[in-house]
């Protein structure tokens, strides 16, 4: 699930400084309203099938929103690319990440730990941002992804650039052919499949995010 790099345990009023900072905002109600747009997308997957969701953020206060959508099964409390996740070597299906693999936020690093959790034939779906001051760590993003590719860990199956991907923190960070009142920055989503290695039978769905 998406959020600001925050250290576990830390004070409600940090939490609201640190999420504010890493995303230009005075306002965290600002930041809310897009998880709760991003909940009914939850919705959509539950539908599909996909009835076992488990949420995974580094922040307390955000996992209390979290829980608040009633989505969830279980809501860890965990700080990406710093401490390792709290579940077994492939226990789901699908593993989602959305608005944290960015300059500041969660390191490149992580893609090892997030290709662990998935099931052999498992999607995992990464998504960052495309506009200026995050190219250097897309750049590192995709020789990761692309490395692991080569080692044959997993496959490419779809790519999808956003060009109205999140709102911007400053005019010149706002994505090309956008209207500069509409605030947006561009992004990109990268879908993965985790190589098959002795999968017998087909699981009951479940995801992470």
């Amino acid at each position: 699930m998406p959020g600001a790099a925050v250290t576990p345990r830390m004070a409600p009023e940090e939490v609201r400084a640190r999420v504010e900072a890493a995303h230009g905002l005075t306002d965290p109600a600002q930041k809310l309203c897009f998880y709760d747009r991003w909940a009914r997308d939850y919705d959509q997957l539950q539908a599909r099938g996909f009835l076992q969701l488990h949420g995974v953020d580094g922040s307390p206060e955000m996992l209390k929103q979290a829980q608040a959508r009633g989505l969830y099964q279980k809501l860890s409390l965990c700080t990406l690319g710093q401490e390792p996740l709290p579940s077994p070597e492939g226990t789901f299906d699908v593993v989602l990440i959305v608005g944290a693999l960015s300059h500041g936020q969660v390191p490149c690093t992580v893609i090892p730990e997030l290709l662990r959790v998935t099931k052999p034939g498992g999607l995992l779906c990464l998504t960052t941002r495309t506009n200026p001051s995050n190219l250097a760590y897309k750049e590192e993003l995709e020789a990761s992804l692309d490395q692991l590719e080569q080692a044959g860990a997993w496959e490419r199956l779809a790519v999808q650039p956003v060009d109205s991907w999140e709102l911007a923190t400053s005019e010149l960070e706002v994505a090309s052919g956008t209207r500069a009142q509409d605030g947006f920055i561009s992004g990109i989503i990268y879908l993965y499949r985790k190589q098959m290695q002795g999968v017998g039978g087909r699981p009951q769905p479940s995801a992470d995010f």
